[in-house]
């Protein structure tokens, strides 16, 4: 405990701002992401900060991959998860929820060009997360778990990145049905709706890297 601690301390100085630093017993040095951090992080999401990547790359998705060639029947719930949250994004922009620089109605976006709110509400007056549902919560640990994925790839190749995407489909499903953007929580809490928009913005931007760049199916807006 007192070399945890030790090290705990040196950790602190350097990343505090980054993460939170608990020891426990006998010596377990636990990190967690300070909220403002996830803040930055789901943001970099929504920009492209994926998209980009996979422009500098070898290829590039309009070289590989065919607009017509079908889905595997076996990754249809990704599509329509992708075609799904570009469709909100949308429509959210015509409502005026959001307000988009140049909405793309006819290609699948690599980002959303967010001109309002810039950046997106994420954080509380507090500087906690407004995303504390359990569903908001376990889409974004998906998220966390699929980039990692994708930055830091399995030397082994032994990734099974059909399954990562629909595990991602899923979580997206489950936060869709439980964690509503209209109705009263766009009038009550307009703040929280665009947050969630923004959660939405980012699993989108993910699925996308995924879809075209590790499995070569074309992302669709809608279906």
């Amino acid at each position: 405990m007192e070399l945890a601690s030790a090290i705990a301390s040196d950790l602190s100085g350097i990343c505090d701002d980054v993460f939170s630093i608990q020891i426990v017993p006998p010596g377990w040095i636990h990190f967690e992401l300070t909220h403002s951090t996830l803040a930055t992080w789901l943001q970099s999401l929504v920009v492209g900060s994926l998209g980009r990547a996979g422009e500098q790359g070898s290829r590039g998705a309009e070289e590989t991959i065919d607009a017509q060639c079908p889905m595997p029947n076996s990754l249809f719930a990704v599509e329509y998860a992708h075609a799904r949250c570009c469709s909100l994004v949308l429509l959210a922009h015509r409502e005026g929820l959001i307000k988009l620089k140049e909405p793309v109605p006819n290609t699948s976006p690599a980002f959303w060009d967010v001109i309002f709110p810039n950046p997106l509400p994420w954080l509380n007056c507090d500087g906690t997360l407004k995303l504390n549902h359990p569903d908001e919560r376990r889409l974004i640990g998906e998220l966390i778990q699929v980039v990692d994925k994708i930055e830091c790839p399995d030397v082994s190749g032994s990734v099974k990145w059909e399954k990562v995407a629909l595990n991602l489909s899923q979580a997206f499903e489950k936060f869709w049905s439980n964690c509503r953007i209209w109705g009263e929580v766009k009038i009550t809490s307009p703040e929280l709706a665009q947050a969630r928009l923004g959660l939405l913005m980012a699993t989108q931007s993910v699925l996308r890297f995924v879809l075209e760049e590790k499995l070569g199916v074309f992302a669709p807006l809608e279906l």
